[in-house]
């Protein structure tokens, strides 16, 4: 007998909001099937306000009500049964993120939690990650946000070490970290982490990677290499910005992001060893939807 449910996750982040609609179809004596429905993306850049001034701006507190207002009305028209709401770095870091929440609730009925960077981290790693590691290898997931990146370590299919960073590509564009002693703090964590693991391969998520991976013409289930992703970097760095939107046709909001969320990337395969990076396109939205039907997370 085949039943479908039909589920939604708002993914609140640094530099765009997101609204993923899924079906999930059951059939008897099967594993469920998570199957997109629609993706609607919308970019309001939180982090530029909140790593600057600490506050989320009266522009984008209003963007934002609207933004929740309309997939309110989308998860309506949708026939959505139930959803979740998170938000991260950005509304974490800016004093009236809560206040902003209460305003949401009230003039959207959206209802919003903010999350940490290791909760984060578990929600992501519910998707099908699990389908890519294979027992015997080790991998490095790397997940770069607007605010912060996740690395998480898996050996044998277990996680071994599991940190997050306040280095996301908003606030390396913004100059809000202190460079230097992220990255040498980055780069001891993960040569520690991974100087007994052999032939370590790199997972990377997050919409930049996924915009790489397009731009490479490579087939769905295949890594691009390290000299792949230096070569890229090298020449996403000669373009001007608006080269980069009118040459490459990156979006606005993406073109300028790329560029650090490149960097993180190819430190973490120079630091770990890794020769290769896979891209499976999964992402926080994923994770959400699974993890609520999973019960890992309520609504």
């Amino acid at each position: 007998m085949l039943n479908i449910k039909k589920y939604a996750a708002i993914d609140i982040g640094s530099n765009a909001v997101r609204l993923l609609i899924s079906n999930i179809i059951l059939v008897e004596d099967e594993e469920p099937k998570f199957k997109k429905s629609a993706l609607i993306r919308v970019p309001i850049r939180l982090g530029a306000d909140a790593f600057i001034s600490g506050t989320i701006s009266d522009e984008n507190s209003n963007r934002m009500v609207e933004a929740m207002k309309a997939f309110k009305l989308l998860m309506n028209v949708h026939g959505v049964e139930t959803y979740k709401a998170c938000a991260t770095s950005a509304m974490r870091d800016s004093s009236n993120g809560p206040e902003l929440i209460e305003k949401i609730k009230k003039e959207a009925d959206i209802k919003i939690e903010i999350i940490d960077g290791k909760k984060e981290a578990q929600i992501i790693a519910s998707t099908d990650l699990s389908q890519l590691i294979e027992g015997h290898k080790s991998y490095l997931y790397v997940d770069v946000g607007g605010g912060s990146t996740e690395f998480t370590i898996f050996s044998k299919q277990q996680v071994v070490a599991s940190k997050s960073f306040k280095m996301g590509t908003v606030r390396l564009l913004n100059k809000e970290v202190d460079k230097k002693e992220t990255w040498k703090e980055i780069k001891k964590w993960i040569e520690k982490n991974t100087k007994d693991l052999k032939k370590i391969v790199l997972i990377g998520s997050g919409g930049n990677i996924n915009k790489i991976f397009k731009m490479s013409g490579q087939k769905i289930d295949k890594p691009l290499s390290y000299i792949y992703m230096n070569a890229h970097y090298q020449f996403l760095k000669k373009m001007s910005y608006e080269e980069r939107i009118s040459e490459l046709g990156l979006n606005p909001d993406r073109a300028d992001v790329i560029i650090p969320a490149t960097k993180i990337y190819l430190s973490a395969m120079k630091w770990s060893g890794a020769k290769k990076i896979y891209v499976p396109k999964i992402g926080l939205s994923d994770g959400i939807i699974k993890s609520l039907y999973s019960g890992i997370i309520e609504a």
